[in-house]
């Protein structure tokens, strides 16, 4: 499984802002401009939050099984990958949500006069750092369930017997 790439998901974010702003001054322009939701920032919280949470528990059981504590419960490898998958899955969609949140966001600080128009300003400025929660809750997550490094990672095979 790859790791997450820091590149990778700045590009998505790169992409997207540009591209949530540009559909910001364009639908602007035909007089309305889509709504930022109040969920959304919550929505995203809670993501971070069981990230989080998955990724404290598995660094505890882990642990507790590398120190073989007595009744320490395992911490089953096919279980520990979906959390890692879900991770990954979970940044990729924060780093598009973030980009096209702070797009918009950029958008509406021209407007922020306008009381519904600063409202959406804050809302997308809170689901940037949302966002932001989400992926760093994903690098974590993906940093606990890392296995340690081989002893055999120069490249060079153990001698035969």
């Amino acid at each position: 499984m790859k790791e997450l790439r820091i590149r990778t998901l700045a590009a998505v974010f790169v992409v997207a802002g540009v591209l949530s702003w540009a559909g910001a001054r364009l639908w602007n322009s035909v007089g309305t401009l889509p709504r930022v939701p109040l969920a959304a920032p919550i929505v995203l919280a809670l993501i971070a939050v069981v990230l989080l949470a998955t990724a404290l528990s598995l660094r505890t059981r882990l642990r507790a099984q590398r120190e073989r504590r007595p009744g320490a419960k395992g911490v089953d490898p096919m279980m520990a990958a979906r959390s890692v998958v879900f991770g990954q899955a979970s940044a990729l969609v924060a780093a598009l949500v973030a980009g096209m949140y702070g797009g918009t966001g950029a958008f509406l600080l021209e407007f922020l006069d306008i009381p519904a128009r600063r409202d959406q300003a804050v809302y997308a400025g809170f689901s940037v750092l949302a966002a932001l929660a989400v992926i760093a809750a994903a690098f974590f997550l993906e940093k606990v369930c890392k296995l340690p490094e081989d002893d055999d990672t120069t490249g060079t095979a153990a001698p035969a017997a």
